[in-house]
């Protein structure tokens, strides 16, 4: 068997085929020609002219220990319908790359499970070449949907912002409720970065989201309100919780002093006693065993207040527990119902808190009803936090924002066979 028919065989290149094979001191060098006669622009156009002609290398995987290297003779062409000359594209190789598809593909693979170091040491290639290649794949992503086909089909989305870098630097996420995957990621924390989200959607499309869920903050409820017009804002019923939290520690806290000496010395460091006091108050009802049940009785029983402030956010959690029960009018009423008993309380953190859920009504209501909340963006953030430490850290923030889109935006990648 002649080494041409070997290589034709083991390299098995779609569209070309080998003509040479040489050994040299840089690794095997396999001589490769295009199948087609006819001169093919990155851009889709073909022609039977050529304006020049160079002979270039892409490195391949390797052939064992030997590197192995791609060569062939690749022509410039006048594309009429990019209006200038261009590098004719090669079917082993994307568009500017200096290695193969395989190669890529391979890297591709291992950037969604490894860090780039790892990888640029087991490829045996240099740091920025594994950038570069993410990069260029996240890219042929993005301009593959030309038409903007990973925002069609938008109908339930979330946003939340993630810092990736000490001193107040923000990354803004955007994530299809639907199908996970992150569909818009913008640098800053600002109108404009979710603006630029918006803009790209369309006045079409921008009808066509029905449910936006996020954060109380107006960063992003006032670009919604203002170009999402179907949308329903849907706050995250965590924050909410989270302030009925707050409400009850200001309480707790106010009074702790006197905790203190309501449980028995038993030997403990009076700040333990404190902490477990906290805990179960904030604990929810159903997840309390007896003892711990018996020991917030106790506490209640000793001071109203602090029993009054605990029912009242047992109560707000009851709204997100059994709200799916409830119809959308019983869902409005309930929250009426709360913050008057909340007013009525006497007890200031509540009251400002119910003043807090009635500005945030429609949205807080919208969330029960819908039965959504930020909790797909929350894990996406968690796996963001993966990439960022598996890769100890991201210099530039366009290199992070690569990192996302090739592992959550819905970039399928496999080994080469």
């Amino acid at each position: 068997m002649r080494v041409e028919t070997a290589f034709n065989r083991v390299l098995a290149l779609e569209g070309a085929f080998v003509t040479a094979v040489l050994f040299t001191e840089d690794g095997v060098i396999a001589q490769v020609r295009r199948r087609a006669r006819r001169h093919r622009c990155p851009c889709g156009w073909w022609t039977w002219a050529r304006y020049d002609l160079s002979r270039r290398r892409w490195r391949h995987l390797d052939l064992g220990a030997s590197p192995l290297w791609l060569e062939a003779d690749i022509a410039r062409i006048d594309c009429r319908a990019c209006g200038r000359v261009r590098t004719e594209d090669v079917p082993w190789a994307r568009p500017g790359a200096h290695c193969s598809r395989d190669v890529e593909d391979t890297i591709a693979w291992l950037a969604q499970r490894m860090d780039k170091s790892a990888i640029a040491t087991l490829m045996r290639c240099a740091w920025r070449t594994v950038d570069n290649v993410v990069k260029r794949l996240v890219r042929e992503h993005l301009d593959a949907d030309v038409n903007d086909a990973r925002l069609e089909g938008l109908v339930r989305i979330g946003v939340d912002e993630i810092s990736y870098k000490r001193g107040h630097k923000y990354l803004t996420v955007i994530a299809d409720h639907d199908s996970g995957r992150v569909v818009w990621v913008a640098q800053g924390r600002t109108k404009a970065a979710f603006e630029e989200f918006t803009t790209a959607l369309g006045p079409a499309r921008c009808r066509q989201i029905r449910a936006i869920t996020m954060d109380m903050s107006p960063i992003y409820t006032s670009v919604a309100a203002a170009t999402l017009p179907n949308a329903r804002i849907c706050f995250d019923p965590f924050h909410v919780i989270k302030w009925a939290n707050e409400a009850l520690d200001s309480v707790f806290t106010a009074i702790r002093e006197s905790v203190y000496e309501r449980f028995h010395k038993d030997g403990r460091p009076i700040r333990t006693h404190w902490r477990t006091a906290r805990f179960l108050l904030r604990r929810g009802h159903e997840h309390l065993s007896a003892d711990q049940q018996k020991i917030l009785d106790k506490i209640h029983a000793e001071d109203q207040h602090l029993a009054r402030a605990w029912e009242l956010k047992e109560g707000l959690r009851d709204l997100y527990q059994h709200g799916k029960t409830l119809e959308p009018f019983q869902v409005r009423s309930y929250l009426f119902r709360w913050c008057d008993a909340a007013e009525n309380s006497g007890i200031k953190a509540f009251i400002n808190l119910a003043r807090r859920i009635n500005n945030h009504l429609d949205g807080i209501v919208a969330a029960v009803q819908l039965r959504l909340s930020n909790s797909r963006l929350e894990g996406i953030n968690s796996r963001i936090r993966v990439i960022q430490r598996r890769g100890y850290g991201h210099r530039h923030p366009a290199a992070l924002i690569a990192m996302i889109y090739l592992c959550m935006g819905g970039i399928t990648t496999k080994l080469p066979t």
